[in-house]
């Protein structure tokens, strides 16, 4: 204790030093004068709010929680909350927020432990204590690897399996888990569809999400447009694919917390909702935030920095480190706290900076390396102190001062009596969001020309070449052969153009697990909505460019054959399609499946019997299983017993051979004249096949993936601050 009451009362003369009684700056506000020559002055909390009346009156009726009155006395406080940042007028015409019923949730002696998760302890989160009421703020701050998002993962219920939590959460007063539909939770990245608009994306989202009429889920939808003030860009594009301009990073975070207003939750949980925002656009997201709260929603969120106008808007904070709680209650009580520990806040500096200048060991490395340019400027002599000494005095003043018997007082009233019980909502059935998202991405399909019609263009441009390359080869013994390298060549580069799709594969599969994660989804909901809808497309590619190729070549002239080939080559197409979205799944790397996938079909190439009969090939490997496993071997025995199956060619003035003689020295097909409905039907299991391998992949890999992602959230270096 000698060395801590030494390192702090170094600091506070050091800070102390900079200013005089006399400059420093009476206020009754949170948004300090700044008078020149103040630079480093600490703020003086004797011209301060009597902190004893910014107390928080709790009534907790029979009604249960959801009766507690947030009130905050204190005049500077409301400022601060109401007038400090007026909002912009609402137009003439503009819809009055509509009101939530909100809840409280509170949490105690909370314990989060992840194997592995940290070096000297697994402890994530320690004894945690803390609560939230509706129609207000409360943000989880702290530097990088503190804990932040395991704490609010923990309150949502949303950690990993690998996290064992000790302790206890209330909601109303009621110790359960949250019901579906009663949160909502923001990620940190989460994945847009950039070809839909503002509107559109959140009418999707709506019918994927709430069961009933649809006219309430146009009114769920408008109420979070307006909530999150995006009625302006309700019409636009939300962009970002395809060489489309669309909303500025702002404008999609707000759109991704309008997805989960949709359900209008009482709580909204956020994970750093100011990720990748400038300084406006975070000012405005949390002015944003803050009229939502006022509607009735309690807001939990995690922050890393911000501005003083933004701190300002915080009804309450929990300041962690390293998992310990050093401060939870009212946002200006923290300074007061900061300047009883012996760290006052210098006027000019962010009250967020000087916290995580003060609990962030990473600036003891950085005044290691400017220690000689210290010494010979002394602007940087208020910040020579040890941060591990800082943050127990910090979480030593805390356990002893009367916050944090105020914050177990608090806790105790809210859970002496149940208040009501949160309920799960309705969802919609599987079937109606299967035909939803096959209905999206056919619509997603149809604007997305990148992806979709150039592709289409390509596969034409490829059969219209090889169709005239390989035409006029009329149907005599000699053109066999030439004919049988026209199908391969056909067949095989169209399936290798389909690589093209890697990009749209993987941002559908990015979107499942958005939507995955948030219940909005399921596997078996995505596969079946991603086959349906890609039928369309494949049946467009698969007729324009059989028809090219098919009478650009010469084959017979037959509607029976003719629409044979259309539904062998279809199935080709399906078949191809499942083994990108199968590879995709498992990289989820453009670069990387797109590798795999060339050398993939190379191999499958040189097994599929062209460049030597599959009798023929080696055993091991190539005809076992290679030949086996190409779905090249099984169209393209299709399509030339489809062509040659029941003709004949004249050898000489009496000797004539079949078509299958014809053609046993250039390719291996079947005498049976059903094989070429079998192998139609071997390519229909290879596309179930692959399909059913990426059911698995997605609910175990995918799934686990999110998870790791979900514990590494905390532990990965935050944004660099705006």
């Amino acid at each position: 204790m000698e060395e801590i009451q030494s390192q702090s009362d170094h600091y506070r003369s050091s800070s102390s030093s900079a200013s005089s009684p006399a400059s420093r700056v009476p206020s009754s506000n949170f948004f300090y004068l700044r008078k020149p020559g103040a630079f480093r002055q600490p703020i003086s909390f004797e011209d301060s709010p009597d902190w004893e009346d910014t107390d928080i009156e709790v009534k907790v009726d029979e009604g249960g929680a959801d009766s507690i009155n947030t009130a905050p006395v204190s005049p500077s406080l409301s400022k601060i909350n109401s007038d400090s940042l007026p909002s912009p007028p609402l137009p003439e015409s503009a819809n009055v927020a509509r009101k939530t019923a909100g809840a409280s949730i509170a949490w105690k002696d909370l314990t989060v432990t992840i194997k592995g998760k940290r070096k000297y302890s697994d402890k994530v989160v320690k004894s945690s204590n803390g609560y939230a009421f509706p129609a207000t703020m409360t943000v989880i701050m702290g530097p990088a690897k503190s804990g932040k998002s395991t704490l609010l993962r923990a309150l949502a219920g949303r950690l990993p399996d690998s996290a064992r939590t000790y302790g206890e959460i209330f909601v109303n007063g009621v110790k359960s888990r949250l019901p579906y539909g009663a949160y909502g939770f923001v990620e940190r990245e989460s994945t847009l569809i950039g070809s839909l608009t503002v509107r559109e994306y959140l009418y999707y989202s709506a019918l994927l999400q709430l069961p009933g009429f649809l006219y309430k889920k146009r009114s769920a939808v408008e109420d979070a447009i307006h909530a999150m003030s995006l009625g302006d860009y309700a019409n636009k594009l939300i962009g970002g694919h395809c060489y489309m301009k669309g909303l500025r990073s702002g404008e999609r975070r707000r759109v991704t917390i309008a997805r989960e207003l949709v359900m209008r939750p009482h709580i909204l949980f956020i994970d750093e909702p100011l990720y990748h925002l400038d300084s406006v656009s975070a000012l405005l997201m949390m002015v944003t935030l803050k009229k939502l709260a006022s509607t009735g929603c309690t807001l939990i969120f995690t922050i890393y920095q911000s501005s003083t106008e933004v701190f300002g808007l915080f009804d309450r904070i929990c300041l962690l480190s390293n998992g310990n709680t050093l401060f939870f209650g009212e946002t200006l009580a923290c300074l007061q706290h900061f300047s009883n520990a012996g760290f006052p806040c210098p006027i000019m500096q962010s009250p967020s900076d000087h916290f995580l200048r003060a609990i962030n060991t990473d600036f003891d490395r950085i005044i290691a390396m400017c220690k000689n340019w210290q010494d010979d400027h002394g602007e940087l002599s208020s910040v020579n102190m040890d941060t591990a000494v800082a943050i127990r005095t910090l979480e030593a003043t805390y356990k002893s001062s009367t916050d944090a018997a105020a914050v177990e007082t608090m806790i105790s009233k809210l859970t002496d009596k149940e208040g009501s019980f949160l309920r799960s909502k309705g969802r919609a059935s599987c079937a109606i969001k299967i035909a939803i998202l096959s209905w999206r991405s056919l619509l997603i399909m149809s604007r997305e020309w990148k992806y979709y019609w150039l592709r289409l263009v390509i596969y034409m441009f490829l059969a219209l070449c090889i169709g005239t390359v390989f035409s006029g080869l009329g149907h005599s013994l000699s053109s066999v052969g030439t004919r049988v390298g026209a199908i391969f060549l056909f067949v095989s580069f169209t399936s290798l153009l389909s690589i093209a799709g890697v990009p749209a594969q993987l941002k559908d599969i990015k979107i499942f697990i958005c939507e995955e994660a948030n219940q909005h989804s399921g596997t078996l909901v995505f596969l079946a909505g991603q086959l349906l809808s890609s039928i369309p497309f494949l049946v467009l590619l698969s007729i324009s460019s059989s028809l090219v190729f098919y009478f650009l070549v010469g084959l017979r002239d037959d509607f029976s054959l003719l629409m044979y080939f259309v539904l062998n080559f279809f199935m080709c197409l399906l078949v191809n399609d499942g083994l990108v979205l199968l590879v995709a799944s498992i990289c989820r790397n453009t670069l990387r499946s797109i590798i795999i996938l060339v050398n993939i079909h190379m191999v499958m190439m040189l097994a599929a019997g062209l460049f030597r009969i599959r009798s023929a090939l080696p055993r091991a490997l190539w005809m076992y299983p290679a030949s086996y496993v190409a779905f090249h071997t099984y169209s393209i025995q299709g399509l030339l017993e489809n062509e040659y199956s029941g003709t004949s060619f004249a050898v000489g003035q009496v000797r004539s051979l079949s078509g299958y003689q014809a053609l046993q020295n250039v390719y291996d097909v079947s005498v049976d004249s059903n094989s070429k409905w079998k192998n139609l039907v071997i390519l229909f299991l290879m596309a179930i096949g692959y399909r059913l391998v990426v059911f698995v992949l997605l609910q175990f890999r995918v799934r686990k993936a999110l998870f790791s992602r979900c514990v590494s959230c905390c532990s990965k270096s935050t944004n660099n601050p705006r």
